[in-house]
This record gives structure tokens, C-alpha cells and sequence, in this order.
């Protein structure tokens, strides 16, 4: 008989993310083996659940064509060596794929139906560049339900500057140059290290190398290299390269639990899920979509925002997630924001970032005891936004000195 039961993050690790096109690391890698590669390093981490165990894997991307075709999530298992009783799906909703995978599984095993499952995603944005064969239905924009504008992030970006005047380019340029510096403090301090499965890699010579880092950083970024930057988006515009992602291919993987299996195996999960949420709002303006889904999650969880110890906020765009802060009342630099950088460094290969989030949270929490909540959200295209809440397993009640 099934049981309602508590759901756990056991764990989770992702590729090295490469910067998208034919200088990046990945193009002659397929996006499908970077999941695989991903997904065998989380079973390698994690040899205690037997893999016949896994009762569903949900796989994530964006462009689903190609080398992300052909229903991910059982194409990927059967790559990656699970038995052929373990099956998969694939998931689409834009940035959030693997974020929805999380809690699509998370779900699953909630209700107890599920005991284990994989959720994460990739996103080859080299080979698939963002809706390179998508085809609009053209009621779109004829019966004037979406301006055109609404298919290109950047300019949404710049719309949430229009809207909300106060939050200035000089502000988003300095959240975008902090998280380049906060990345590279945090490489050198080797946070982010422990959680990357390493990739083989073939360069355009023919020879072979080891992806072991993300490619993109720019840890030497000044405030007057942001200055100086063009605004593709609009004519004096204030979205630059530097305060926005950059086009990436990567992959990401977590292993979720139910109750009963972590007690089973004797498992120490590193975030327990308390609740989620998805939110949509005009794609005109998609950047402040996790506004709205994060109150829906706070409010599920019966907590406020004040109770939340560490955040973890894509950074599709600097200006998107200063919107979300200035809404909840939240300092740009507030120190329990993004505090190992975001994705202006690291990058953001679309349906895999959501586990990124929750991966570098995860780590967080293991050294914060006195944290007992985290945050996990992001904006998500054609106006959405999504935001998981999670629970330290670790806290122990005692204040941080």
C-alpha cells in the first residue's frame, strides 16, 4: 500500500559547463553523452542504491531534436548502463527542465509511488541554439496575444529596467561583475570542484583533452569593462553580455528519495524538498516570474521569506534577479544570496541549470547548520517563473557566531 512520504535530494553533480559554438569545449561532444556522462558519475557517487532500484529517470532539454531527441531520460539510462527495467522520460519547460524534473519525480515519490528516481537536464546550446527549429504558431503574434519581443530574453531583460526604474544598469553591473569574482573565490576555495563529473573532450586538432572546469569565467571583470560593454538588446540599452548568461552546453543529475528508502539503505540525504511551485506572468516581461512562484512556495510551506537562509537564483539576466530582491526587500549583495556566484560566470545551458541551483545549495547547507531553509528559482521563458523550498538536514538550531 503506498504511503505519503518525505522527499530527498540524495545527491546530484553535473559536467563542467562549456561555453556554446565552435570555440567551446563541447562541439564535438554530444549533448546526449553529456547526460550520460553525468549520470554515471551520480550512480559511481552513489553505489549504494542499486541502480535496478531507480524507478524513473526525467531528463530535461529545451531543443528537443537531434542529439537532445529520442525521449532523453530512457535514451540516457540505457547509455549509461541502467538495467533495461528502469525506464525514462524526457521534460520541457524552457530554463526550469530540470527544476520540473525535480519536482515531477519529487512528486512521484511523494505520494509514494516511486522509492527512487534521476531528475536533471542539458542543454546543448552549441548544437541547438534557443529556438533554432522552433515555429511559432503565428496567432501569437496576429491576434496580438504576445509581442514579438517576448521570444527574445534579452529583451525582456530590458523591460524589467522600464518598469522598475530605480533598479539601475550600475546596480546590475555590479551584481554581475560580484558574481564573476564570487565564482572564482569560490573555485579557489574549492567549493564548486567536488561536484563536477569530468569529460573527455576532442578539440577541432583531433586531440583529446579532460573538461574539468567551467569554461566561461571572467574573474578579472572591472566595473568599467561593464561600462564599456554594447547593449545588443536595444539602442543605449542597459542589458550587456556581462550582466547576462552566456550561451552554454552542459548537463546536470540528482538523485531523489523517498522516506522509507533513504532509512532503508541508510542513506544521508543533503536537502529534504518542504515545497514547490510554478508561476506564470506576461512573456513580455518573463524575468520576474520567480516572484510570484516563490510566494506560491512560501505560502505552501507556511513560511515567509525572512525564513529563508540561503538563496540560489539563476542568473538568466543580473537585472532579473535584482527584481526578485528588491521585491522581497533583499540587499543585492545581501550575503546569503547566489554566494558562490551564478550563471553571468558560470553559464546557463537552458533545462540543465535548475539542479545546478540545487547542487551548489546542497553544499551550502552542509556548512551552515544554522541554516534550516534554501531557495532555488528562476525566471523561465514565455513568462514563468519556479522555485523550490528546501530543508537543511543538517540544521542543528544553534546561531552562527
Amino acid at each position: 500500500m503506498a504511503e505519503i512520504s518525505d522527499v530527498y535530494f540524495v545527491d546530484g553533480v553535473r559536467t563542467p559547463f562549456g561555453r556554446a559554438g565552435e570555440k567551446g569545449m563541447y562541439w564535438n561532444t554530444r549533448a546526449d553523452d553529456l547526460a550520460v556522462k553525468a549520470t554515471i558519475g551520480l550512480l559511481e557517487r552513489n553505489a549504494g542504491v542499486p541502480a535496478g532500484r531507480i524507478d524513473d529517470v526525467a531528463i530535461a532539454a529545451t531543443s528537443q531534436t537531434g542529439d537532445q531527441g529520442l525521449t532523453l531520460g530512457r535514451s540516457v539510462a540505457i547509455l549509461a548502463g541502467l538495467p533495461n527495467t528502469v525506464p525514462g522520460l524526457a521534460v520541457e519547460r524552457m530554463c526550469a527542465g530540470a527544476m520540473t524534473s525535480v519536482t515531477t519525480m519529487g512528486a512521484s515519490i511523494g505520494i509514494g509511488m516511486y522509492d527512487f528516481a534521476l531528475a536533471g537536464g542539458v542543454e546543448h546550446m552549441g548544437h541547438h541554439p534557443i529556438g533554432a527549429n522552433a515555429d511559432p504558431n503565428p496567432r501569437f503574434v496576429a491576434e496580438k496575444m504576445v509581442d514579438p519581443g517576448a521570444l527574445n530574453m534579452g529583451v525582456t531583460a530590458e523591460r524589467i529596467f522600464d518598469r522598475f526604474p530605480h533598479l539601475t544598469k550600475e546596480r546590475s553591473d555590479r551584481f554581475g561583475m560580484l558574481s564573476q569574482h564570487k565564482v572564482q573565490a569560490a573555485y579557489d576555495a574549492g567549493k564548486i570542484q567536488p561536484d563536477l563529473v569530468p569529460v573527455a573532450i576532442k578539440g577541432a586538432d583531433g586531440a583529446w583533452g579532460l573538461a574539468t572546469e567551467d569554461e566561461g569565467r571572467r574573474p578579472q571583470t572591472t566595473m568599467e569593462d561593464l561600462a564599456a560593454l554594447k547593449t545588443p538588446f536595444r539602442p543605449h540599452g542597459r542589458v550587456t553580455a556581462g550582466t547576462s548568461s552566456p550561451l552554454t552546453d552542459g548537463a546536470t543529475m540528482s538523485l531523489l528519495a523517498g522516506g522509507g528508502a533513504v532509512k532503508e539503505l541508510g542513506l544521508r540525504p543533503k536537502m529534504k524538498m518542504v515545497s514547490f511551485a510554478f508561476a506564470g506572468v506576461q512573456p513580455e516581461i518573463m524575468g520576474i516570474g520567480p516572484i510570484p512562484s516563490t510566494e506560491k512556495a512560501l505560502k505552501k510551506a507556511g513560511l515567509t521569506i525572512s525564513d529563508i537562509g540561503l538563496f540560489e537564483l539563476n542568473e538568466a539576466f543580473a537585472i532579473q534577479v535584482i527584481s526578485l530582491l528588491d521585491h522581497f526587500g533583499i540587499a543585492d549583495d545581501d550575503p546569503r544570496v547566489n554566494q558562490w556566484g551564478g550563471a553571468i560566470a558560470v553559464g546557463h545551458p537552458l533545462a540543465a541549470s535548475g539542479v545546478r541551483l540545487m547542487i551548489q545549495l546542497a553544499a551550502q547547507f552542509a556548512e551552515r547548520p544554522d541554516v534550516r531553509y534554501g531557495l532555488t528559482a528562476m525566471c523561465v521563458g514565455l513568462g514563468q517563473g519556479g522555485s523550490v523550498i528546501w530543508e537543511n538536514p543538517f540544521y542543528d538550531g544553534k546561531k552562527r557566531k
